[in-house]
């Protein structure tokens, strides 16, 4: 069934959102005291803290280069789910070790990590309430840890400048019955017919663009109207970044 605007905008999903709207969003900075840059991202009732904490030795591979680095770290709380799931002991399971890498790589694309020379700094992203995206609240507010530690580094001398080259943040869109929906909580997401995830900076380039099919393929029409409403999305979020920085990055 071919959809136009107007259909997607008669829309309203169960919370009262229309199709390409956000949950309410809010990030709250400095909430971690010893870490050098935190974060409280908030994604409607999905909550997630994020620390940033600098290391003054690069990652092994890179010792000896003039490189840093940047990783992160990502787990759920017992209690943050429905029912209560068990506390990892380690970082070695399937979907945490593949959420971890994929913030690393979200917030790496936004760092010149030679300017950080031979320093490495860990995101840590732990999951306080989960109601979908989960993930994409940790980059978005995984960014804002990370730029407050670097313009700690640069204020302290440990770095020369300010090596952010752009913001970035994340969003979840889904394909329900062939309307794309922004943002999905728990019960979307759950239910939902194609699931994405989009990465996406300041000048609208995407970073990374995770998605599959639940049950019925996507068209190429159905994937330009979600990068479309992720593109929208993530813009907004890049837009409450800046308010929550308060304008100590210049970009």
């Amino acid at each position: 069934m071919n959809f136009t605007k107007s259909d997607f905008e008669k829309i309203t999903r169960k919370d009262g959102r229309k199709y390409n709207q956000l949950r309410t969003v809010k990030i709250t900075t400095d909430v971690v005291e010893y870490a050098e840059g935190s974060a409280m991202v908030e994604f409607g009732k999905t909550r997630v803290l994020c620390a940033a904490s600098v290391e003054n030795k690069s990652a092994p591979w890179l010792i000896g280069s003039g490189s840093g680095w940047v990783t992160a770290e990502y787990g759920m709380l017992p209690r943050s789910t429905h029912t209560r799931i068990k506390r990892e002991k380690s970082m070695t399971g399937g979907r945490t070790q593949e959420i971890s890498r994929l913030i690393g790589r979200s917030l790496r694309a936004a760092v010149d990590l030679k300017a950080i020379y031979e320093k490495q700094i860990i995101i840590d992203c732990d999951v306080i309430n989960a109601d979908g995206g989960t993930r994409t609240a940790a980059i978005t507010g995984g960014f804002v840890a990370l730029a407050i530690a670097l313009n700690k580094m640069k204020n302290n001398k440990a770095i020369a400048t300010l090596p952010l080259k752009s913001y970035v943040s994340a969003v979840s869109v889904g394909l329900e019955n062939g309307i794309p929906l922004l943002d999905l909580n728990y019960d979307e997401d759950s239910k939902i017919h194609t699931d994405m995830n989009f990465v996406i900076n300041a000048k609208n380039e995407f970073i990374e663009i995770q998605g599959t099919a639940e049950s019925e393929p996507f068209s190429e029409t159905q994937l330009s109207e979600m990068m479309t409403i992720a593109r929208l999305g993530c813009q907004e979020l890049i837009a409450e970044q800046k308010r929550a920085l308060n304008g100590i990055i210049g970009l």
